[in-house]
């Protein structure tokens, strides 16, 4: 009896040492990195300088909703700190200021960068430390390589889903159309320029009888415009930030050519292009979003509009309360928020990249009719309808329902 007893205090006293020394590891267990009891830090990189300066309201809205976030409690007890570095839109600047963010700062997860050449720089660093590169701001089908870079969720509908509408769209209403393109030359309006031919199919070599394409740092646009206008083409593609849109519009309008218009959806803004371009040049504009006008008069009085715009009023108080990125970074706002709050307790790199590989049917604030975030862990493309729109003169207006991605 007495022996049994000794071995019964033996096993109890080895199962409490064992429980002890495993608190005493997890305890001693270096802490995830930006991660403490009260903050989680975040890093992201914007074109604060540069050719694409005008976007440097991401990182400033970005900044804003967290601040919102933080004065209504944070995220289960957490504060957001965001840092928002500017990288002017150059690969080796996003570079510098990435590894800053992750080695200097340490910062748990690089949120919402702006660019596709910018983010290709640092992806692979990224996805080597594994340190989450979360809602990119490009569209291009590179970033949605679960495989090969499971750290990288794109934040932006895919590009190709967009143009494969554009070239329905155009043989829906003009069969027989003769089609020109105007695209940035990088991946982005490369990946535009494929989808195109893609979509039109067996008719591309029959239908395209325009390419035109620029630099980022190119002046204007106005000699590709010249040279397209004289294809004979009655269609127009642009794809483009803010800047050659707006020249885009302008020289075409200038020079008495009219051809339907279809705007890669990144410049397509009344407040950022079509007012700067001239109402007169861009009316008939057809592109597409998955997310609300701020705008739009006939929705004025839907609940997430006005709450949407407290927000704006409150913290970012001189910005145009018209402009469409701010919605974008209060949508991106909403998705980080989600993926930290499913984590609970358990904040690691591991458990937001498993979050983010399982959105199911999200639906958050300012996101159209219709449009919902959903990804698998083979698929991380975040949206899989887009709503087409036509520019009216006053209001993006919605042209039929909301198109899925093949």
């Amino acid at each position: 009896m007495t022996i049994m007893i000794r071995r019964a205090a033996l096993t109890t006293a080895a199962a409490v040492l064992s429980l002890l020394l495993a608190r005493l590891a997890i305890a001693q267990a270096p802490a995830e990195p930006g991660v403490t009891a009260t903050s989680i830090k975040l890093g992201q990189t914007v074109a604060y300088s540069g050719p694409v300066s005008a976007y440097g309201t991401l990182g400033r809205a970005s900044i804003a909703y967290f601040a919102m976030v933080n004065d209504n409690g944070g995220v289960n007890g957490r504060r957001i700190e965001l840092i928002s570095a500017d990288d002017g839109f150059s690969p080796p600047k996003t570079v510098e200021q990435t590894r800053k963010l992750v080695e200097a700062d340490g910062v748990f997860a690089i949120f919402s960068p702006l660019g596709t050449s910018t983010g290709l720089a640092v992806r692979k660093y990224l996805n080597s430390r594994h340190v989450p590169q979360l809602l990119v701001q490009s569209g291009i089908a590179k970033f949605n390589d679960p495989k090969e870079y499971p750290w990288t969720l794109p934040g932006l509908p895919n590009y190709d889903t967009e143009v494969k509408a554009f070239a329905k769209h155009i043989l829906s209403v003009r069969p027989h159309g003769k089609v020109a393109i105007l695209y940035q030359n990088d991946d982005f309006g490369k990946e535009y320029l494929a989808g195109l031919q893609s979509g039109l199919g067996a008719r591309a070599k029959e239908m395209l009888v325009g390419e035109q394409s620029f630099e980022i740092s190119d002046p204007t646009v106005e000699s590709q415009i010249i040279a397209l206008r004289g294809s004979g083409a009655d269609t127009l593609v642009i794809v483009a930030t803010q800047k050659q849109t707006v020249q885009a519009l302008r020289k075409a309008r200038d020079l008495d050519w009219h051809p339907l218009t279809l705007i890669a959806f990144p410049a397509a803004s009344i407040a950022r292009t079509y007012i700067p371009a001239g109402l007169d040049a861009s009316r008939g504009a057809v592109s597409s979003s998955v997310f609300v006008d701020p705008s739009d008069p006939e929705l004025q009085n839907d609940p997430d509009l006005r709450a949407y715009k407290s927000w704006i009023e409150k913290y970012l108080p001189a910005d145009d309360k018209a402009d469409t990125l701010p919605v974008a970074a209060y949508v991106e706002g909403q998705l980080m928020v989600e993926m930290l709050k499913r984590c609970g307790a358990d904040v690691t790199r591991k458990c937001v990249m498993d979050q983010a590989a399982h959105l199911k049917d999200v639906r958050v604030a300012m996101l159209r009719p219709g449009v919902t975030v959903g990804t698998t862990p083979d698929n991380y493309n975040l949206f899989k309808k887009l709503q087409m729109l036509t520019f009216d003169g006053q209001r993006m207006v919605p042209t039929g329902a909301p198109i899925a991605a093949e």
